[in-house]
């Protein structure tokens, strides 16, 4: 009886075919690097897109998203100057486009946290080739979910107010029993550890970059970035427990942002609002809306950039398995909202269910209830989960669904309040849609920006994972040490 070696455990290829402990054909998962790469090869696969000069398809992806952002900094600069009357927040639908802004891309930033750090203190390898493009994507989305906030104040320039630091104008300190309050520590410090956490990820592939580049400018450049980082015993002792360290630090972050963004809504009197099922229900689907996006990215960038032999269709089933998952836990609590409006016998409460449902909106909740809860349970089917236009169509999706998520948890709960004479409707103002519009825009075109700069696969971590042939020394063994 044969059993499982090493490289099999790692997921890599034997050399020679065994048998499972009850006598049949032993698994054998396929390796998530293919192509036969060594050291060398992902180094010049990797680093190569950022040594070339951009190409024409670059430039014009990034003069649109350049455009679409200018879109966002007008809105911006409307609503601070002119005030949020631009808007078309309303009596009684006083949270708007910025507060559903908010949520979505506090969510889209969720992603990146769970598979940088949960992952890898579970020693999942399959993060290895999509962890730094995830990463990534978080600190530009919580950079766009920032401002939505600030801007709904409706005076921005008094946002220092939300932090206590003490001043001379007398006892002016936060509320601390306002969930908005909460979160504003709960944000920055999910940016701030995410931050952290992506460029320690980035220092041994910044100083391989560093090591091939040629100009005086950009060595110096790349060996700034890189924090002299050279590769040594010691170096990567303290990197690999300062890694472990901000892992174990953003693992409590995945679930507690969106929990106290729930809370915003959560710790209102309001019928719809008031649940019990809010925290665990949004951290679901900020992870749900994240993976979606990831997906979408990834699918984009591993055949501009030729990535496939990184990103492989191993990674994208992986992450298809898990939105399947996410959708089902979704599509759940979507029908335990109805059973306690029911069960509970509250007349408001059932009011505000059947609203969202069958009301003037209902067809943003058909919308979001298909998406999010009918349309992922194809990846049941593994063609679809490995087919690259049937993942593409559900996690665009998903980001629709998870948008009109949103849009129904704000604006059905609002509109129809207790009074019928104090009812009303809601609905997009031309700035509404110039900011949600230019938040795609300043999210791609930062993340165009970090693809040209900055490896958008983590060297270091690949090259851990390749296949290793016994008794002989790999290609490119003098590389390892720099990533």
């Amino acid at each position: 009886m044969a059993y499982p070696d090493d490289s099999a455990l790692r997921g890599l290829p034997r050399e020679a075919p065994g048998e499972g402990v009850l006598g049949g054909p032993l698994f054998e998962r396929e390796p998530l690097v293919t192509g036969g790469k060594n050291y060398a090869q992902v180094t010049q696969d990797v680093v190569r897109w950022s040594e070339r000069y951009p190409t024409r398809k670059w430039w014009m992806a990034m003069g649109i998203a350049g455009a679409v952002f200018t879109l966002y900094l007008i809105g911006m600069f409307g609503t601070t100057v002119y005030g949020t009357g631009l808007l078309g927040i309303n009596h009684p639908v006083g949270w708007g486009s910025y507060i559903i802004n908010f949520v979505f891309w506090i969510g889209i930033g969720h992603a990146g946290t769970l598979i940088s750090a949960i992952l890898f203190l579970f020693r999942q390898k399959w993060r290895t080739g999509i962890n730094r493009t995830a990463e990534a994507m978080t600190i530009f989305a919580v950079m766009v979910a920032g401002t939505f906030p600030l801007l709904h104040t409706g005076r921005p320039w008094f946002a220092y107010w939300l932090t206590p630091l003490p001043n001379g104008r007398g006892p002016i300190w936060p509320n601390f029993n306002s969930p908005l309050a909460w979160d504003v520590f709960a944000v920055s410090t999910y940016l701030t550890i995410s931050l952290v956490f992506w460029y320690l990820g980035l220092l041994p592939d910044l100083a391989s970059v560093r090591d091939r580049a040629r100009h005086p400018w950009r060595k110096a450049l790349y060996n700034a970035l890189a924090l002299g980082w050279n590769g040594s015993n010691r170096a990567w002792r303290h990197y690999e427990s300062a890694y472990l360290m901000l892992a174990g630090l953003s693992t409590p972050l995945v679930f507690s942002v969106h929990t106290i963004v729930s809370f915003d809504f959560a710790t209102a009197g309001l019928p719809g609002w008031h649940a019990t099922i809010f925290p665990p229900y949004f951290v679901i689907g900020a992870i749900f809306s994240g993976f979606a996006m990831v997906v979408t990215l990834m699918v984009i960038m591993r055949k501009v950039y030729g990535l496939e032999s990184y990103i492989t269709l191993n990674h994208l089933e992986a992450m298809n398995k898990i939105i399947m998952f996410t959708g089902m836990v979704v599509g759940f609590a979507y029908s335990t909202e109805f059973f306690m409006a029911w069960y509970g016998g509250n007349a408001y409460e059932g009011f505000i269910f059947k609203n969202r449902a069958f009301g003037p909106y209902w067809w943003a909740y058909w919308i979001m209830f298909s998406c999010n809860a009918f349309i992922p349970q194809l990846f049941w089917f593994k063609r679809f989960r490995r087919s690259i236009p049937v993942m593409f169509f559900v996690v665009i999706c998903v980001n629709i669904g998870m948008y009109f998520e949103r849009y129904v948890i704000v604006v059905t709960t609002l509109h129809r309040d207790f009074l019928p004479g104090s009812w009303g409707m809601y609905s997009f103002s031309a700035f509404d849609w110039m900011v949600l519009i230019g938040s795609f825009g300043m999210f791609f075109t930062f993340f165009l920006l970090f693809t040209r700069v900055f490896p958008v696969v983590a060297i270091s971590e690949v090259k851990g994972i390749l296949p290793v042939s016994q008794g002989r020394v790999p290609a490119g063994k003098a590389e390892v040490s720099h990533g």
